[in-house]
Parts: structure tokens; sequence; C-alpha cells
């Protein structure tokens, strides 16, 4: 299938990058809309026949800094910071409230949650549960990971890990397992943090004993994980399975010169089949910003243009590979742009070998030698064992 062509965004028309988050089930997305001293968080249904918008405004205007997370029951959850400098400007806060928005009516409901007292929290990714939410707050030798919605009695600590955190990726369907990327001695290695086990820390990546192991991405049905490591000499991003005796590869397509490359959705659905999965990423380049799609098994990034006013970085996969992207502009103030995943000329690493040779390395892949990513034994559900 080729993807239809997409109209680029023209000078002045996007509405400017904001932060776009979207329900663990693709169901609605929220966003913090207006400009200035006129933002109010807006809800948008995603999974009906056409997109459309709510506001949610409170009694008064949101700071910049303002977190929203989207539940699967249509809520959104609403993070802000009060005390101290603004978080969003590089400072702190004392003080962290969370409350639950929805539309009632003309007006918008809202449930108080409780609140945090800490310097430094932010919101994880949606749960995958879609009802649950959880935060992090990093202090000077340990993080601690809040769940701050969903709970019985407001927010609840439910795991305590030594060093300081950052990132937050699900690797299960159930919201056990949860991947945090942990600098302890100037290195920073990911971990996987046990919710249900008082928070066990597991090893998860460990390339090079001093390399910078992060993990961006996990998908639950296939086991896909995309890795940035600088284990390959500098700064890559790469691929490898959860649970995988196999290498993690550095494809050199990910890598295009003077390009961000930030990997932001993974198809769901494709079984113990990692290696057919599309990945969508952001690109950013002196143009702006565009979409890449890659699979493993096609090693190629295909570069698609971004619809006009693109919420970049935003963005979900059906199972069928059609790959749905937000947008908003003045004349369209509330979009969804459907992309299907590019074609691939898949020839398999033992043809390859078969053909060269040689190993059953891809050309233009670097594989780098590591520990087994682990939890091999671990609970992870909605899909097999690893291979």
């Amino acid at each position: 299938m080729t993807a239809p062509a997409i109209e680029t965004a023209a000078d002045g028309d996007a509405l400017g990058a904001v932060v776009f988050t979207i329900a663990a089930d693709g169901s609605y997305g929220a966003r913090l809309a207006g400009e200035g001293d006129a933002r109010f968080p807006e809800r948008w249904t995603l999974d009906g026949p056409e997109p459309y918008a709510v506001p949610l405004p409170a009694d008064q205007p949101e700071e910049p800094d303002t977190g929203l997370l989207p539940l699967a029951d249509g809520r959104v959850l609403i993070h802000r910071r009060h005390g101290g400098a603004s978080h969003f400007f590089g400072g702190g806060g004392g003080r962290h409230s969370f409350s639950l928005l929805y539309p009632t009516g003309p007006r918008t409901g809202e449930l108080p949650v409780g609140a945090v007292e800490c310097e430094r929290l932010v919101l994880l990714p949606p749960a995958p549960d879609g009802s649950r939410a959880y935060a992090l707050a990093v202090g000077g030798e340990s993080t601690t990971v809040w769940l701050v919605a969903g709970g019985a009695f407001g927010p609840e600590r439910v795991a305590e890990v030594a060093g300081r955190c950052s990132g937050g990726v699900w690797l299960d369907r159930a919201g056990r397992m949860l991947a945090l990327d942990r600098e302890a001695d100037g290195v920073t290695k990911t971990v996987a943090v046990d919710l249900e086990r008082g928070g066990e820390v597991t090893p998860l990546l460990q390339i090079a004993e001093d390399s910078n192991d992060r993990l961006l991405l996990a998908d639950a049905d296939s086991g896909l994980l995309l890795i940035r490591s600088d284990a390959p000499g500098h700064d890559r991003l790469g691929w490898g399975v959860l649970g995988s005796m196999l290498p993690v590869r550095f494809p050199e397509c990910l890598g295009p010169a003077d390009c961000a490359v930030t990997p932001f959705a993974v198809q769901p659905g494709q079984e113990l089949m990692p290696e057919n999965c599309a990945v969508a990423l952001r690109i950013d380049g002196a143009a702006g910003s565009w979409v890449g799609v890659w699979r493993p098994s096609g090693r190629r990034l295909h570069h698609l243009a971004a619809p006009a006013g693109w919420l970049a970085g935003a963005g979900l996969w059906t199972r069928e590979g059609v790959l749905r992207l937000p947008y908003a502009t003045g004349a369209v103030p509330c979009g969804v742009a459907s992309v299907e995943a590019p074609e691939d000329v898949v020839i398999t690493e033992t043809a390859q070998a078969e053909r060269a040779g040689r190993e059953p390395f891809a050309a233009g892949e670097t594989p780098v030698v590591c520990k087994p990513v682990p939890l091999q034994q671990a609970p992870l559900t909605g899909r097999g064992a690893p291979g």
C-alpha cells in the first residue's frame, strides 16, 4: 500500500507546539489549548466516526506547565503545580495537586483526588488499564513512584527506587511492570520495577558496562523495544526484543544526518512478530518536523510529510497498520489524518546471510552483543513467551 500525499503545514498555519497525550486504548486525547493567559484543557474523542474536541475550562486559566492525562472513561486527570518557581521554566514546586475533569452540561466538573508534597514530580505515560495514573517524584538519592489516580484513598506511594530515575515505559498490558531509566554513578541504565511486589527492581538494559542505555518504547504484544544507547560509540537509536537472546541492533537508517529521530508509536497486535511491527518516528531537522515509518524487517526509513498543524510527536497505530496523526489548524481545530504504512520489501536475515556467506546481520546494521534483555520469567501478559 502506498501512503497518500499529505499537505504540509504552511507558514503560520500550525497552532504551535503542544503536548498531546493519548489514552492507553486510543479512545481519548488531551492537550492544553489556547495561548498566553487563556490556556485551558481540551479533550479529544478519537474512537468515533469523526474526532471532536470538548473544552474543559476551570474557573481560571492554566499554567503552561500543567499536566494532562486522559483516562479510558473519558475523564481527564489534571496535574497542577503550586509554590516555588515554575517547573516548566526549570524550577520546582512544593505541592502538586490532582483532579479529574469531565464535561457536565455547559460547565466543567472537577473532582479533586489529592495532592503530593515534593519538589519535582511528573506524570508517567497512561497506564495500560486506562483507569489508573502514576507520577514520578525524583529526589536527591531515590525516586518515588506515586499512584495519583485510581487508588482507594487518594495518592499512594507504590515504589521507592534507589537513584535518580526518568523516562517511564510500560512493559505489559496489566500495568504491573514499569521500565525506568535510572542514573547511578554517572551512568544511566534501564531497570524494570514490579509495582505489585513492592517496587522490586530488575536490571533491564545492560548493553555495555559503561554505556548509557535508555528504553524509549515497548510493545507488549510483540516484545519489540526501541532503545537509545551510546554503546556503538555515540548516541544511536536501536531495537531489541524483550526476553530475547539476540543482540541489540542499531540500523544506520535510523540515524539520518543532521536530524533528531524519536519513536512515538508502535503497531500493536503483532504477536511474537517484532520484526513486522511498524514504528512511527518524529523526525526534526532544519526544514521542520515530519513523520518517519520503519520496520525492523524492512530496514528502510520512510519519510512522510506530516499533516498541516500536526501535534508533533503524537499519534497511534491501528492493528491494521494505519497511522493516525492528530492535528489542529485555524481552519480545522480538531482533526486526525490517517496514513497507511508504506510497504517494505522484506528479505530475511537468513536469506541475506546465505547470499553474502556471512552471519545473518543486515547491511547497515550495527549489532552490539549485550547481556540478554531479561524478564524471561516476568509476569508479562498479552503475548506469548519471548523467543
